[in-house]
């Protein structure tokens, strides 16, 4: 039987890539976003799949969602932790610069915990769990240290889960993506790897049951933070 995958904001960027990763190997997929807009559209286009609007830093949001894909697909198999924002904060301006503070950490820290949370007491027997965190989960970058925070948090509860879940069977996978061209890089001018391209290494560690999905350059950098840290953090941070 196909595997059944909720992505959450799995109507853009790197979760629409690997929506549709998933979709042509054969699997159920749900996604969910906040845009009817953007739902509406990838409903339009992948017809098979399931379109939920949720907030996922909102509990009854999250409730409803998976009551949705109980009731559509009877389990769930896959969840992918991918919603998320990147937010620069400048703590040198005197202005105060921890605005809406709740709101990223719940979005790309608290909310994913929760989650899983709710997942796990669900479908215990899960398959796996992704974590898209962010090669700023290891280096913490020097125009946005709030979200290198919250990445590195998010790293830390994907490490520490994949311990406790290990011997139950459940596949823990982080995804640290390089820049990638989505719509929030639009304005980046560097060299950015395609969302298919990451999805591709993605799947292939999953199947591989690998507990990180280093695309592109990502590969090296455990390596180098290891051999070269200094040199290593200089260069990430300031991406």
């Amino acid at each position: 039987m196909a595997q059944v995958v909720l992505i959450t904001g799995g109507t853009m960027g790197i979760g629409l890539g690997l929506a549709k990763a998933f979709l042509a190997q054969g699997a159920a997929v749900a996604v969910c976003g906040r845009s009817r807009e953007a739902l509406d559209t990838f409903s339009r286009t992948y017809p098979a799949a399931l379109a939920i609007q949720a907030d996922v830093t909102n509990a009854a949001d999250r409730a409803a969602m998976l009551d949705q894909v109980a009731k559509r697909f009877g389990r769930l198999d896959v969840l992918v932790n991918n919603a998320g924002r990147f937010i620069e904060r400048d703590f040198t301006t005197g202005s105060d610069p921890a605005v809406d503070l709740e709101q990223e950490v719940a979005l790309n820290l608290t909310a994913p915990i929760q989650l899983t949370s709710e997942v796990l007491v669900r479908w215990p027997a899960l398959a796996a769990l992704v974590f898209v965190t962010s090669g700023f989960a290891l280096v913490s970058p020097t125009r946005a240290p709030t979200y290198g925070a919250v990445k590195a948090g998010l790293h830390g509860f994907a490490e520490g889960l994949r311990r406790q879940l290990t011997p139950k069977g459940i596949h823990v996978l982080e995804l640290l993506p390089t820049t990638t061209d989505t719509p929030g890089t639009a304005h980046e001018t560097r060299k950015k790897m395609t969302t298919e391209e990451v999805a591709a290494v993605t799947l292939k560690a999953l199947a591989q049951r690998q507990p990180l999905a280093l695309p592109g350059p990502m590969k090296f950098l455990p390596t180098l933070l290891r051999i070269a840290p200094q040199a290593a953090s200089r260069m990430v941070a300031n991406i």
